[in-house]
């Protein structure tokens, strides 16, 4: 899965690398957590542009908002066929930019989990594939949410978890951006686990276990994993 991650890249550098028709008004995050407001890519009437979403999508039919606490996330095994999210698979698909995000190892005979931070090597940002949709709410407010959609580990990330975001890149943010691209074959394709190669991982410190702490001091590498 993909619960946590980081977004400490300029405004400036989001609009070059992500082709924007302007730069997005954004800080830097390094804690983004779910519930909260997630920077989203998308094209909407030919514009591509980027937008604050809630993290945890909420399917336009849901009666609750509460629904978005449970659906962070999307599988790609069922993104395409699970109710929460086939509508917005077909129509609503985005890029949630990063440039990093962390999961938690299990440590042998103890409850406490190790975090790690999972980055490019050359620093460049990260493109995760991500749904978003529209709710309306009973007495009519309005909600815009996203999810990151995650499949299976590469052999650099298995040690840690089971589960990776699905990472795209330049080359494919037209095709997954355009909402009239009904090519739900070469979509899915796109959902593979991304090569291990341009990627790093380092353990980092258990204080990103608590959202409330949002300074870059998180994503500095250990030289070991912390003590249990």
């Amino acid at each position: 899965m993909c619960g946590r991650f980081s977004l400490g890249v300029s405004p400036e550098d989001l609009w070059d690398f992500f082709g924007l028709d302007q730069a997005p008004d954004s800080v830097p995050r390094y804690n983004v957590a779910p519930s909260t407001s997630a920077i989203a890519i998308r094209e909407i009437a030919g514009v591509r542009r980027a937008d604050p979403l809630r993290w945890g999508l909420i399917p336009h039919w849901a009666k609750d908002a509460r629904v978005g606490y449970s659906t962070i996330n999307a599988r790609a095994e069922t993104v395409a066929i699970k109710p929460a999210f086939r509508d917005a698979f077909r129509r609503r698909r985005c890029l949630i930019p990063a440039d990093g995000f962390y999961e938690w190892q299990p440590r042998p005979g103890s409850k406490v989990k190790q975090p790690y931070f999972i980055s490019r090597t050359d620093g460049a940002p990260l493109a995760m594939a991500g749904l978003w949709e529209r709710w309306r709410g009973p007495v009519g407010e309005v909600v815009e949410s996203c999810a990151v959609i995650v499949t299976a580990a590469n052999r650099l990330l298995r040690p840690i978890h089971d589960r990776m975001p699905v990472l795209l890149d330049p080359e494919h943010f037209a095709a997954w951006l355009d909402p009239a691209n009904d090519d739900t074959q070469a979509l899915l394709a796109l959902l593979r686990p991304y090569s291990s190669e341009p990627l790093r991982v380092v353990p980092v410190s258990r204080r990103v276990n608590d959202p409330r702490h949002d300074d870059a001091a998180l994503r500095v590498p250990l030289e070991a994993p912390e003590s249990a």
